[in-house]
């Protein structure tokens, strides 16, 4: 079993390969992780994390969405596996969630962003060392490359900002998918709209903050919880830093 680190593309399965685009978007972010550990707090900072958000959050969704049931009926121990990562990703909606909620010079950032970066790490290595390899062992090429053009299709409709209370299972996750996307990229680009214009930076803003409430009532429908695990809930209307991103460590 080769971790992705060491493969090559061919060996992935080619460019359409689900490995293939996996490993290109864990590229691309250990790339962001560098750039956040050397940025200040204010606006660098909070365009590094803009783009982070942008690339994990749709990426771990159409995981979730598409990867990890195939894995589930594939793999004998798929279950745990996913669980894993569920959790995982689960821990990094929180910690954005708290990060949120936080002043760009308030002191508890720093704990939160270094464990942020440690488990955003945590994940790929799982996911490359351990996951995709064993996925790849039991699926062909051509399934590779199905499962490549069914994420990536997922991956462009899926929210960009962190949803803790929803279930990261279906049917919860599919029912919270379309309205989250749709309130989600509308507030991306109100924010991209604030950044260009001054004229424009206070309606914008307002808007912006009338999506995230809205965003918060479609969260916080029992529906969205259906087939959640109970080691990866949170009970919704809850913000607070975790206790394992204020020790530096999981719960």
């Amino acid at each position: 079993m080769t971790s992705l680190a060491r493969q090559t593309q061919d060996q992935m399965g080619g460019r359409l390969s689900v490995l293939t685009r996996q490993k290109k978007d864990h590229v691309r972010l250990d790339r962001l992780l560098n750039e956040l550990a050397e940025a200040s707090p204010g606006p660098v900072e909070d365009r590094v994390l803009r783009e982070i958000a942008r690339l994990v959050f749709p990426h771990a969704f159409a995981e979730e969405s598409v990867l990890w049931p195939v894995m589930r009926r594939v793999l004998p121990d798929g279950e745990t596996l996913t669980l894993r990562v569920e959790q995982e990703h689960q821990e990094v909606n929180e910690l954005w969630t708290s990060l949120e909620a936080l002043a760009s010079d308030d002191p508890r950032r720093e704990p939160i962003l270094d464990r942020l970066t440690r488990v955003l790490q945590e994940d790929v290595r799982d996911e490359e060392d351990e996951l995709f390899p064993r996925l790849q062992e039991r699926v062909s090429e051509r399934q590779l490359q199905a499962l490549g053009i069914a994420w990536e299709i997922v991956r462009r409709i899926s929210p960009t900002r962190p949803h803790p209370v929803v279930a990261r299972r279906p049917p919860g996750n599919a029912l919270a998918a379309l309205p989250l996307t749709i309130t989600d990229r509308g507030r991306d680009n109100l924010d991209r709209l604030a950044q260009r214009s001054e004229r424009f930076r206070d309606p914008a803003e307002r808007a912006g903050a009338a999506l995230a409430r809205l965003a918060g009532r479609i969260e916080d429908l029992p529906l969205m919880r259906i087939g959640e695990r109970s080691s990866t809930s949170r009970p919704p209307g809850t913000t607070a830093p975790t206790t394992a991103a204020m020790n530096g460590g999981r719960a």
